[in-house]
């Protein structure tokens, strides 16, 4: 009854006087009348450019938590508690610093803990003014869009491609450049043949999306050659540099870029966990002012308190001991599902076993469409993704992006089980 007599207090329905009571209150307004239905109008035409957006709806099957879905990421026990730990403590104790508005860049202790990071684990050469805390590489594709490319700016993209890079090309009405992609990486003679004097190139050097090849170092001089001459950008989006189960990886392109044309985009997202929602850039000193300014208007800055964890989580030797955890972790589950899916479907799939990275390709044999095969799975209970969708202008493969990362090993196994039911179906 108590609680009544407060809902109706808090609302307004009731007052109280001091020595006399509760009573109805004198100012309650009475109840509108309800609106008159809404005349009827014709359909309103969107503009030019909110069609552009309209159509980049992500598709539902990219949230499953099935195999052999991509992009999940696992988190161990220890990890776990570790996290909830940091956490804790940064409530108990808040720091005004993570709590108020901030530079642009991000916290100047989370800035510095990734200079360091990159620096000993990637060769990068940057100092923590150079490197801005962003929501992740989507965010800073788009942020470095809106400063470099204006409208039918030649660009180019390797062939096949991260889709998401393709939507926002699109999107900013650059005119995108497909350069094709051998088992050395980008063909940069391709590239310089279609266009010369391009503004930009994307490129994922160190695990090719999706293809998973490396970039050569023949290829990547070739490549910062040109863009020394030309006087383009490249945009390095060090895609599963992190994740490597066989020696040591080539040094970042930005590492061995003497011309200051790189942007190196890196993300927290796959060696953590994707809802944290965290990557970073690290920029050319010529380009700060100009990617400072955007940001700002983008979202301000990064979330403080999150940026508190995360830079604790790497000061205190945290975030390498995870690392290498999860290297061994995924390092098995990589082995268990190869295996498994050789033994379920020996005759179906041609499987490449990856040094790096968090999936495998696996080529269709007998002329399967890995569009048809990724739609056949899903009402199986497995997704997998066609990978012949991405080519731009090369020729496509029909293959398939099966990830092998966030999932236990009944769930692996039994994935390709189902698998091979959908291929007999």
């Amino acid at each position: 009854m108590v609680a009544v007599y407060e809902q109706l207090l808090a609302e307004g329905y009731a007052e109280g006087r001091l020595g006399a009571g509760t009573f109805v209150s004198r100012d309650i307004i009475e109840a509108p009348e309800p609106p008159e239905p809404a005349p009827t109008r014709p359909p309103i035409e969107a503009p030019l450019a909110a069609a552009r957006y309209a159509a980049l709806k992500p598709d539902p099957a990219q949230f499953e938590p099935v195999p052999y879905n991509t992009g999940r990421c696992s988190l161990d026990a220890r990890t776990l508690k570790i996290w909830r730990g940091l956490t804790a403590a940064h409530l108990r104790r808040p720091d005004p610093m993570w709590l108020g508005y901030t530079d642009p860049r991000g916290s100047p202790r989370l800035r510095e803990a990734i200079a360091r990071y990159l620096r000993a684990a990637r060769a990068v050469h940057c100092e923590p003014e150079q490197i801005m805390i962003l929501s992740g590489v989507q965010q800073a594709i788009d942020i470095v869009l809106k400063v470099l490319i204006e409208p039918g700016d030649p660009v180019w993209m390797e062939d096949p491609s991260y889709p998401a890079m393709h939507a926002a090309l699109r999107a900013a009405r650059a005119k995108i450049i497909p350069v094709p992609v051998d088992q050395n990486g980008l063909v940069v003679s391709a590239g310089i043949a279609a266009s010369p004097a391009a503004r930009a190139v994307y490129v994922t050097p160190s695990h090719q999306y999706p293809l998973g090849v490396v970039l050569s170092m023949a290829r990547r001089l070739e490549l910062l050659a040109w863009a020394r001459e030309a006087r383009a950008w490249v945009i390095e989006d060090d895609y599963d540099s992190e994740v490597r189960y066989a020696g040591r990886p080539l040094a970042s392109l930005q590492g061995i870029d003497r011309g200051g044309r790189v942007i190196y985009l890196g993300t927290f997202s796959k060696v953590l966990f994707p809802g944290l929602r965290m990557g970073y850039a690290v920029f050319p000193y010529e380009l700060l002012d100009a990617m400072n300014g955007a940001r700002f208007l983008a979202d301000r800055h990064a979330p403080g308190l999150t940026e508190g964890i995360v830079t604790d989580f790497i000061e205190h030797g945290h975030f390498g001991a995870h690392l290498r955890r999860m290297c061994a972790q995924y390092r098995t589950a990589r082995d268990l599902t190869a295996a498994a899916l050789t033994q379920h479907l020996p005759d179906t799939l041609d499987i490449a076993i990856p040094d790096q990275g968090m999936h495998l390709l696996a080529r269709l044999r007998g002329g399967l469409d890995d569009i048809a095969v990724a739609r056949a799975a899903l009402d199986h209970g497995v997704v997998v993704r066609p990978v012949s969708n991405l080519f731009i202008a090369a020729p496509p493969i029909s293959a398939l992006m099966i990830g092998f990362t966030g999932y236990d090993a009944p769930a692996l196994t039994a994935g390709a089980s189902r698998l091979a039911a959908a291929l007999q179906a």
